[in-house]
């Protein structure tokens, strides 16, 4: 192979499209533009889903219902049957999970989930369980601990109604006033 047999691969290099050349070019007159108006100008564009001023499909059409999406808690699921290939007697958290390569992936957490069987006594420490997942895990002597997930908050008080006031926190100083009062006495 000399320098002179390189050529590109086939499809790389085309004509380009000649604009304007006669009628029987099939690109002659208005150059592919279509009849006259705002399309057949140079420099004009309109934007995706614009119907020259009529309300859009998208704003016709009624939206219906609360899209949740962006609060919920994403789980990656692992089978207890996955947990096999750990040792028996063994603690699994979420690192050797993933470390297994039995969880990949962006989320909030991992969730076992009760498919397969389960030979081994284990100690899982997971974000979610399954119910089926948490009896076949303590059927074998092993034990399920959850840690709360990324994007889930732990409260514990109940959840009050919009626009509704916490309840004030009484002031300190007057235990500690009783307390000092009983001291002397």
């Amino acid at each position: 192979m000399r320098l002179h047999d390189l050529k590109p691969r086939p499809g790389a290099k085309h004509r380009r499209k000649r604009l304007g050349a006669g009628e029987s070019s099939g690109h002659g007159k208005t150059s592919g533009r279509g009849g006259k108006g705002q399309t057949a100008r140079s420099g004009s564009s309109i934007r995706i889903g614009f119907e020259g001023g009529q309300m859009p499909l998208y704003r016709r059409i009624p939206k219906r219902g609360f899209n949740n999406a962006q609060f919920t808690t994403r789980y990656l699921p692992v089978n207890v049957g996955e947990l096999e290939k750990f040792e028996n007697n063994a603690r699994i958290d979420t690192e050797a999970i993933r470390k297994a390569g039995l969880a990949n992936g962006r989320s909030d957490g991992v969730k076992i989930l009760g498919q397969g069987e389960l030979t081994k006594k284990l100690i899982v420490t997971a974000h979610a369980f399954s119910a089926s997942a948490r009896t076949k895990i303590e059927a074998r002597g092993g034990s399920c601990e959850v840690v709360a997930a990324k994007g889930a908050t732990a409260t514990t008080e109940p959840a009050r109604a919009k626009g509704a006031k916490a309840p004030k926190a009484k002031p300190a100083k007057k235990e500690a006033k009783k307390s000092s009062e009983e001291a002397q006495s």
